[in-house]
């Protein structure tokens, strides 16, 4: 699939099916990410665990939010970097500070995943 859909297709939802052709490319450049695939086995583990503890419907909320917030930072910490990437090849002070500026919003985004996921299955284990 072409990486650009210009066609002045008077058939609108062909455009319309094509930006999903995009989107799931995205997801596929996404997954080659080792630190994509890390929050896939932690979420796998997390949707076990959610299993096994019956969690309430509330609670899946919660734990959805997380693990789909967590995969959208994610590619989107992934964008900023290949964007930065693109646009420079020497290292520059700002460059490298929008790199890390991205990586401290996954960071920060973990650590209230990470709460949110004690808040949820610590009270549930506690008593085991």
């Amino acid at each position: 699939m072409s990486m650009d859909y210009r066609g002045k297709s008077p058939f609108r939802w062909k455009r319309f099916a094509a930006s999903f052709g995009f989107a799931f490319q995205g997801l596929r450049f996404a997954w080659r990410e080792p630190n994509f695939r890390f929050h896939a086995a932690a979420a796998s583990a997390v949707i076990a665990a959610g299993s096994l503890l019956s969690l309430s419907r509330i609670e899946w909320l919660f734990i959805l939010l997380m693990i789909f917030g967590m995969f959208v930072l994610e590619m989107i910490n992934t964008a900023i970097e290949k964007v930065v990437d693109l646009v420079t090849e020497e290292t520059h002070p700002l460059a490298g500070m929008a790199k890390d500026l991205a990586a401290g919003a996954v960071l920060l985004y973990a650590i209230l995943a990470a709460i949110t996921g004690l808040i949820i299955f610590l009270p549930k284990v506690w008593p085991l």
